[in-house]
């Protein structure tokens, strides 16, 4: 299957990371390296770009779609959360811009057999890293009844989390649940009728969070924020685009920690904490799509950016 995904926030994108020519840009998630491809067009001529992704299957569309600049590009099969030691390996002197667009890509959401889709019957898998052990199977058949309970509610904020992860431990006894249409039924099972007839598709929230376990996706991100600002050369800029709640006030929080000059409690006369600003965020308030951009691409509907620059 090719892999076709639409850039989100691209013509936003390009104006806050400001991509120049003779530059070094990482793309820690490069997907479908729309934004790869963008950055580059303003890199050139001088400059180098890094793409990231755990998915072989991204990384060799990628390499496909970006073989004219193959001399400028470099591309690593890893996952994001090691971009530290990925730049300072290559790069030690640090680079100018750090792009993260995260959460899962189209095409590995429209591929039926990685089982990221409540919408078709597939095997439960959501690996973004298919070298990676655990799979969504693995956790709805071995996590127990409270596991199952937090990592729905927590990265699924999932109002009937507990009835479902019951509905699942019960299930289980019988035989093993094993694709994505045995899954959305239980869900559908547990949550009551009234409840279902709200809204999106019962599952959507269960499948989100059951992603974001197999992925670690949370659990990496402010760490990222971190290490990408230590990477990054005075002026760099990181820019991150989230796709829901849990994600996006992680990057507001933290964003705005860097920002700050002093974090003592209001009532301390001095500053006792030594903490200095290390960065000025661009976008005071996170940049969304226009309504003509979520009439083309619906899936861009809950996308934020957010960007700073290191001082």
């Amino acid at each position: 299957m090719a892999f076709q995904h639409i850039s989100v926030l691209l013509n936003e994108s390009l104006k806050f990371m400001d991509p120049r020519p003779g530059e070094i840009f990482v793309d820690g998630t490069l997907g479908g390296a729309g934004h790869s491809l963008a950055f580059l067009g303003n890199l050139l001529p001088g400059g180098t770009l890094i793409g990231i992704d755990q998915d072989l299957t991204a990384l060799k569309n990628a390499e496909e779609k970006l073989k004219e600049y193959k001399e400028n590009v470099i591309l690593v099969h890893d996952n994001f959360q090691n971009i530290g030691e990925i730049i300072n390996s290559r790069f030690p002197e640090g680079v100018d811009g750090i792009f993260l667009d995260i959460g899962v890509s189209s095409p590995q959401i429209d591929t039926p057999e990685r089982g990221f889709s409540y919408m078709h019957d597939a095997p439960l898998d959501m690996r973004m890293n298919q070298e990676e052990k655990t799979d969504a199977k693995y956790i709805i058949n071995n996590y127990s009844l409270d596991e199952l309970h937090r990592i729905i509610k927590k990265y699924g904020e999932e109002n009937w989390a507990k009835r479902i992860a019951e509905f699942i431990v019960e299930k289980r006894k019988e035989k093993q649940i094993e694709t994505t249409g045995e899954l959305v039924k239980i869900i559908e099972a547990a949550i009551p009728k009234a409840a279902r007839e709200k809204g999106s598709h019962p599952a959507k929230r269960t499948f989100q969070a059951l992603r974001i376990e197999v992925n670690k996706e949370l659990e990496v991100l402010e760490k990222v924020i971190d290490d990408s600002v230590k990477v990054l050369k005075s002026g760099g800029r990181l820019g991150i685009i989230t796709f829901h709640s849990l994600e996006d006030r992680i990057v507001k929080d933290k964003f705005n920690y860097l920002e700050k000059d002093c974090i003592c409690p209001s009532e301390f006369p001095i500053c006792n904490c030594d903490k200095k600003r290390e960065v000025k965020i661009l976008t005071k308030k996170p940049v969304v799509p226009s309504e003509e951009e979520t009439s083309h691409n619906p899936r861009a509907k809950s996308a934020k950016l957010r960007v700073l620059k290191k001082i």
